[in-house]
């Protein structure tokens, strides 16, 4: 989930919380919104913990003693 659809799942819950008033036979439209709203919430923090993620890369020459050959390795990774 990035970042402008938390939002707008906040958003959408936020209308059916305090801007909609009608009455669905066995649908609570006051609980659906605040479930949106957390889900956006939850969805907003996992965005921008997700946004701070880097990449880590580690990279390695070496000369084959035997051989006299150069052996480059590189390896990336994400890090946390």
């Amino acid at each position: 989930m990035r970042i402008g659809s938390a939002i707008v799942l906040m958003a959408i819950g936020a209308i059916l919380v305090w801007a909609v008033d009608a009455d669905v036979p066995y649908v609570s439209l006051d609980m659906i919104g605040y479930i949106l709203i957390a889900a956006g919430v939850i969805g907003l923090i996992w965005a921008l913990i997700a946004s701070q993620r880097s990449r880590v890369t580690e990279s390695r020459t070496l000369q084959d003693p035997h051989t006299g050959e150069t052996v480059h390795r590189a390896e990336s990774h994400e890090g946390l």
